[in-house]
């Protein structure tokens, strides 16, 4: 729009500050809508913490709502340099005596001093070509060929290129000065099912000794785990395996050998874990509670400034709170033992968030664990507290009639209408300001040149008067 100024007048008034004032006026209207639109897009964002909020909550009572929830085994070891154990949901309390009496190895074998040479790209192939056929257990043949000027170097990269479970590197065994390089061969995997076998070779390095001076040294021999369980002074439990890593003796526990034991042994405990089970059914009271306080932090009423929060006389946070607390507090049919949370340690407070006492919880864990656990979990068809809270959450998320789906879709279309409304009437706004600057310029215009004729008149009366 073009700016339109006005001249000065003799009697003072100023048509800007006039346009001003009116424009002021008719912007109210804009300023109460905008300021209607930010707070509902604060509801709006709010509202979408809450969702957050609800969500963390059902992943809390996500973690207490299958049966297996509570088959939780903790586990530990007397020596843990010996070996380390970890437990799943499968494994069955008890305490085992366990002997490491061999630890798996690699096979490791290097060709012998007397075929050493000087250096790792001198030619080790005297005739035309030469293969070198190698095999892993009772795995099929490896092959490799190398040209007349093949080297020790070109040996290892070719079998390093095959990746059939077999390591060739070179190591010098003399000096800097004067070096004496030997290939070593090493199996990827431990176990004496992974030993490594020379098959043909026709290098000059001769490791299956056709000159009489070559051969192999072995440097680490293929070697099986072999732990024994149970009283020594009894009869043991030979297991026998090709990793250091057993996962199939115990079910549902997995050994990790470090070190052997000789004639000793070492002791693996396994035991319920309550305390995991204690951890996540406070963790469920605590997000709860996360949900209750972001709730009533935002639906206070101020009697001095008369001003709501955010979720003043908002229905459907009332509902979220409203529909959660049902769930959580309802009695739960078909639990025999325990069929509240209350019974467990569950308290509500006057604010509505809930307080779990350590001790109560200690003691319906220890006095019935199956109790607490038919209480909160999944049995059969038997729907425990954790199934209902996350039923519930759905509920209110239900894209075709949840309460916070629907009020915050309500609240994006409101958004959008006002906004749509706010830039119409600035527009209008726009124009009215245009108007009343054109109109108030022709009075000024008007004016001045009433003024002048003014002048002139009262000119031309005072010279008739003289």
């Amino acid at each position: 729009m073009a700016t339109i100024s006005f001249g000065g007048l003799g009697n003072g008034l100023d048509f800007g500050q006039v346009v001003d004032q009116l424009v002021k006026v008719a912007q109210l209207p804009v300023d109460r809508l905008t300021k209607k639109k930010t707070d509902l897009s604060t509801k709006f964002t709010d509202l979408t913490t809450v969702s957050t909020k609800v969500a963390a909550f059902q992943s809390a009572a996500e973690a207490l709502r299958l049966s297996t929830s509570f088959d939780r085994t903790s586990a530990s070891v007397t020596d843990e340099t010996v070996l380390s154990v970890t437990a799943s949901s499968s494994a069955a309390a008890g305490t085992y005596s366990v002997r490491v009496v061999d630890l798996a190895q690699s096979h490791q074998i290097v060709s012998k001093a007397a075929k050493a040479v000087s250096s790792a790209t001198a030619d080790i192939v005297s005739g035309g070509s030469a293969t070198f056929t190698f095999k892993v257990g009772s795995g099929s043949n490896q092959t490799v060929t190398l040209g007349s000027t093949g080297t020790l170097t070109d040996l290892r990269d070719q079998i390093n290129d095959l990746g059939a479970g077999v390591t060739a590197s070179l190591i010098n065994t003399g000096t800097e000065a004067s070096p004496a390089y030997r290939v070593a061969l090493s199996a990827t995997n431990t176990g004496t099912a992974n030993a490594i076998t020379i098959v043909a070779d026709g290098t000059d390095i001769d490791l299956l000794n056709s000159s009489g001076t070559g051969g192999v040294d072995t440097l680490a021999a293929a070697q099986d785990a072999e732990i024994e369980i149970g009283d020594q002074t009894l009869n043991p439990l030979t297991i026998i395996r090709s990793s250091n890593t057993i996962s199939d003796a115990l079910p549902g526990v997995v050994l990790t050998l470090t070190k052997t034991t000789g004639t000793g042994t070492v002791q693996v405990n396994l035991s319920q874990d309550v305390d995991a089970v204690k951890t996540n059914i406070k963790a469920l009271a605590t997000a709860y509670n996360e949900v209750v306080k972001f709730i009533n932090e935002r639906s206070t009423y101020d009697l001095a400034t008369k001003q709501g929060g955010v979720f003043f006389n908002e229905s459907s946070v009332k509902t979220v709170l409203s529909r959660l607390r049902t769930a959580l507090t309802a009695p739960v049919s078909g639990a025999t033992v325990y069929t509240s949370v209350g019974q467990i340690g569950f308290k509500t407070e006057r604010d509505g968030t809930v307080t779990v006492d350590d001790a109560q919880l200690s003691t319906a864990l220890s006095t019935s664990y199956s109790g607490v656990k038919a209480l909160v979990s999944n049995q059969g068809a038997v729907t425990g507290l954790a199934q209902s809270l996350v039923s519930a959450v759905d509920a209110l998320n239900d894209v075709v009639g949840g309460p916070l789906t629907l009020r915050k879709n309500g609240l994006t279309s409101e958004i959008s209408k006002m906004g749509d409304d706010i830039a119409r009437q600035e527009d209008a706004l726009s124009r009215y300001e245009e108007r009343l600057r054109r109109q108030f310029a022709a009075l000024d215009g008007l004016l001045r040149q009433l003024q002048t004729q003014s002048g002139f008149l009262e000119a031309r009366l005072s010279s008739t008067q003289q």
